[in-house]
């Protein structure tokens, strides 16, 4: 039997040609029993093969269950192969975890976990290089790796020449780690198919007998197969920022570098076939699997009580709260229900953890709103993790937090966009870095980049580079018309350089490129979590990382905290300070005045602008044909205008049944259950795998899996195998075939862009909040909105010309009554007027603005009193006259510009103002002409992208209108 344990896959990035699952799909072709997947320094791709190996498996057993013949299965070989007539189909390949460590003062070597705590140590191993180096680096010492050698077996892989005769001085220095590691340790020779393997091989015996280790026999692949050879030295040359051309031995020899089978390694292994043996004995001894970690999270238990105790007493508590003139039987019961499924799941101290950072953050005064699947039940919202009742919808806990799935809650918490970072810090501080770190996200290559950087690589010019992306979407939606759109811009489809740099370009589609860090995916653990996985630094300073992305970690049942940040929630947070400050009133999001009417109306005139997830063109568009009366109006709205309703068919025939134009119909009385409240037509994601569930009979695993396929189609293969066994199913329970295959496209358009209904309902209640704030305080609003930017669809002028159709004074920048941010005023009619604050002018620090106004006092009567006050330098005095807010000294904006560069270039200090004899030095005055207004809108515009004097068009809207109106107008 022979084991490969040196398979070097693309999470070695640009560098290993193959993903992790295909080294899983060629070992089940080959019929290697056990492999193990090696990249440098990183154990990131471990957990995508470890998913294909686990995926392989149940394949086989759903197989074993519904064919008895008992055909084998499996991915179709990538060189077309025939499988082996004696391909053993029951003998699945396995996985053993495994990193190449490289030090700076000692040869690389395979570790691979003997047991649990040898994972453990691999980790602790792998943050020490991690966490000592910057984002993407590893700084790694022979010592790190004898600090934790507890449960590991090493491979060490010989480090010298091919030429050379001697060890290259590394042989000597290995006495230490060779007592250390005693019996677990062995010395890897690999072929290099030069002529000369022979010899090598030779010379590694040697050298094993000196450190009196055994040899272990590999082929190194660092691709599945000898087809990806091309695309290694593209890889390569990316990596070397240079061309394939230039390469030279930084090339592929030959594409002999790849997954071997036992027969292939005993013919290249010929006299030396008991390192072949020794791999497979070894494979037998390595029984560590990832399936044995278990996840501890946190128990969040306080003194004297238990997570479920103390979860049960601050719901009771939030009940009491949230219903102070006592909930009804029906949320009692939903209450009670929901608190003994998650004590039967024990999830209790997840819920918890998110009501603790909720907490944090309310006594803050940093507002939030939880959203997701788990999110909108009676206890987050007694926990006050959502301001969303549950009883507005009809979803069914069950249906989030599943005792049959297995799978864990989710619930996302938004937070005000500029204050998230002190959340994330408090989570650092209360657990401890060591407990905690952000999830990453895995950085693949996509369309652009994937031109972009391989067509440098295959030495295409810019311009064709250019001419190349801007074909993107031709290229990638209809592969066949290629050479077409080549001719359409130029290009010869024919040309031997292109066509290869195109098929590198679909090869490389969906690598991955980098690591980056999750936008506030949090892992906690009870106990040490660089012995679950290996922490790094991010980009980010104060922020440290783990290497798994969400989809790892959900396939290893790990549970994750979102802290997420959302514009519209500074946006409100400001909004409720500033009707606090002039109005004496205090709102929050669950105690704003529900179904109000007026709001409504205002919605159903598409008077929208800067109003939460209604504000785009398509939104305003379907607002009056919509209409919404209610709260569950807005939950559909925030859900139907998304690409996979849109694509799906899903938009005019709920408006049609809506209107009353269409008949509502339900397929049958089952489907009918799910539909009824959409009026038949599937809106939310939820909806999309109850059909699944309901129509085509699937179990809810079943479901979840096509949901997690079709969310990742981009990056990984095709949802074949679930479109059969959905029309199938649906066949089976009665359902026409044509009805099935909509049913079908309508779910594959929820996959990457449908909506869940619990996210819709959290998101329809920020659009109630902040549609009744611009409704019933529209200055109040527009200067939330602008103190928040930059978020949102509209521009600061758009934002300032809909405050003033509304009726709100706007005030320009005033140097004496403007500070950093826009304020509300008395108008000096009983009103409030919004006064623009210093953050509009472009260019403007806010340190340079809190320095001006700390320094005002009574005022400035001139522009030297700014210089002199504030100790502001020339140039922000340049950009503040720009901005023309000097005009309340009575100095037009060429005049204040003059007097600003007079104290950048002639003015003298204030000791020396006056000339020897003591009399003053002034300058003489300059007659400087008036700017027209046409001037003043666009240099408006230049410091501060917008202007109170004109709309730019107004200008020219004389020489836009047809001379025949012109004509009848005058």
């Amino acid at each position: 039997m022979f084991a490969e344990f040196a398979n070097l896959s693309n999470f070695t990035f640009l560098t290993g040609a193959s993903h992790p699952e295909e080294y899983v799909q060629r070992a089940l072709v080959l019929g290697i029993p056990a492999l193990a997947i090696a990249d440098e320094n990183s154990v990131s791709g471990i957990v995508r093969a470890h998913t294909e190996a686990r995926d392989i498996a149940r394949r086989v057993r759903e197989r074993m269950a519904w064919d008895k013949d008992n055909d084998p299965i499996g991915p179709p070989c990538p060189d077309n192969m025939a499988r082996p007539a004696s391909f053993p189909i029951y003998d699945m390949p396995r996985l053993m975890p495994a990193a190449k460590l490289l030090f700076t003062d000692a040869p690389p070597v395979i570790a691979l976990p003997e047991t649990r705590i040898g994972w453990g140590n691999l980790c602790r191993v792998i943050s020490c290089g991690r966490l000592r180096a910057d984002k993407g680096d590893c700084i790694l010492y022979l010592s790190d790796l004898l600090e934790f050698a507890d449960g590991l077996h090493l491979q060490l892989v010989p480090q010298t020449l091919r030429g050379q005769g001697g060890a290259g001085g590394w042989l000597p220095h290995m006495g230490g780690l060779t007592r250390r590691f005693g019996g677990r340790m062995h010395l890897l020779m690999a072929p290099a198919y030069d002529g000369t393997d022979g010899a090598w091989f030779a010379r590694v015996t040697v050298w094993a007998g000196e450190l009196g280790i055994p040899t272990l026999a590999s082929a190194a692949p660092r691709m599945h197969h000898g087809a990806r050879r091309r695309l290694a030295d593209v890889l390569s040359a990316i990596r070397l920022h240079t061309k394939v051309e230039t390469l030279g031995r930084s090339a592929q020899a030959n594409g002999e570098q790849r997954m071997r089978s036992e027969v292939e390694m005993r013919r290249i292994f010929a006299g030396y076939e008991g390192a072949v043996d020794r791999a497979g004995a070894l494979a037998e001894q390595l029984s560590f699997s990832l399936d044995e970690l278990r996840y501890e999270y946190p128990s969040e238990a306080t003194d004297g009580e238990t997570p479920s105790e103390r979860l049960r007493r601050l719901a009771l508590e939030g009940l009491a709260c949230r219903y102070p003139g006592g909930a009804s039987a029906k949320v009692r019961a939903m209450l009670e229900h929901e608190l003994t499924l998650i004590g039967k799941l024990r999830y209790d101290p997840y819920f918890l953890t998110v009501r603790d950072i909720v907490d944090f953050a309310r006594k803050r005064g940093i507002l939030c709103q939880g959203r997701g699947s788990a999110a909108n039940s009676v206890v987050c919202y007694c926990l006050g993790v959502t301001s969303v009742s549950p009883e507005i919808g009809t979803m069914v806990f069950e249906r989030f937090v599943s005792e049959a799935r297995d799978e864990p809650p989710d619930i996302d918490v938004d937070f005000e966009h500029e204050r998230r970072e002190e959340v994330i810090q408090h989570i650092y501080e209360h657990y401890g870095r060591k407990r905690a770190g952000l999830c990453a996200t895995v950085i693949h290559y996509r369309g652009k980049r994937a031109i972009r950087e391989v067509g440098r690589a295959m030495g295409l010019s810019e311009d064709t580079i250019s001419a190349l992306s801007s074909q993107l979407w031709g290229f990638f939606s209809a592969k066949g018309l290629e050479a077409q759109r080549m001719a359409e811009i130029g290009l010869d489809a024919s040309d031997l350089r292109l066509r290869q740099t195109m098929d590198m370009v679909y090869q490389i589609i969906g690598f991955p490129r980098h690591l980056s860090q999750h936008v506030g995916g949090f892992i906690i653990t009870d106990g040490r979590l660089d012995e679950l996985v290996p922490i790094e630094n991010a980009t980010m300073e104060g922020r440290t990382v783990i290497c798994w992305d969400k989809d790892d970690i959900d396939a290893l049942g790990i549970l994750k905290v979102d802290v997420l940040s959302l514009g519209m929630l500074t946006c409100i947070r400001k909004a409720f300070d500033l009707i606090h400050t002039h109005h004496r009133q205090s709102w929050s999001l669950a105690s704003l005045p529900p179904e109000d009417p007026v709001v409504y109306d205002m919605l159903c005139k598409a008077d929208c602008i800067g109003v939460f997830q209604v504000e785009s063109r398509a939104q305003m568009n379907f607002l009056p044909r919509m209409r919404p009366r209610k709260f569950y109006d807005l939950v559909i709205e925030v859900a139907i205008i998304r690409p996979g309703p849109i694509q799906g068919d899903m938009v005019h025939p709920y408006i049609r049944r809506r209107n009353g134009e269409e008949q509502v119909t339900l397929p049958s009385d089952a489907l009918g259950a799910v539909l009824r409240k959409t009026l038949g037509v599937p809106l939310f994601q939820e909806q999309a795998m109850q059909i699944a569930i309901v129509g085509a009979g699937f179990t809810p695993e079943q479901a979840d899996r096509l949901r997690r396929s079709l969310a990742t189609f981009k990056k990984h293969g095709n949802v074949s195998e679930f479109r059969a066994l959905f029309l199938r199913g649906m066949a089976r329970n009665g359902y026409k075939t044509e009805f099935a295959e909509r049913c079908f496209s309508q779910i594959e358009g929820f996959g990457s862009y449908g909506f869940p209904e619990s996210h819709a309902a959290s998101f329809a209640l920020l659009v109630y909040a902040s549609a009744w704030i611009k409704c019933h305080h529209p200055g109040i609003f527009a200067c939330a909105l602008l103190n928040a930017q930059p978020m949102g669809f509209y521009a600061p002028a758009q934002i300032v010309r809909d405050a003033r159709e509304h009726g709100v004074e706007v005030r320009p920048i005033c140097i004496n009554a403007s500070f950093w941010d826009n304020v509300m005023e008395p108008d000096g009619r009983g009103g409030l007027a919004l006064r623009l604050g210093l953050r509009q002018i472009k260019g403007l620090r806010e340190e340079d603005a809190g320095w001006l106004t700390a320094a005002r006092g009574n005022g400035y009567t001139e522009i030297d009193d700014v210089w002199r006050k504030a100790g502001l330098a020339p140039g922000v005095i340049e950009r503040l006259a720009e901005a023309d807010v000097f005009a309340a000294l009575g100095m037009r904006r060429r005049e204040a510009l003059w007097a600003a560069k007079a104290i950048a270039s002639v003015k003298p200090l204030p000791l020396f103002a006056q000339g020897l004899e003591g009399e003053a030095i002034d300058e003489p005055a300059a007659m400087l002409p008036a700017m027209s207004l046409g001037e003043e809108v666009v240099e408006d515009y230049v410091a501060m992208r917008l202007s109170l004097r004109a709309h730019p068009l107004a200008l020219l809207r004389d020489r836009l209108t047809p001379q025949s109106i012109r004509g009848i107008a005058g």
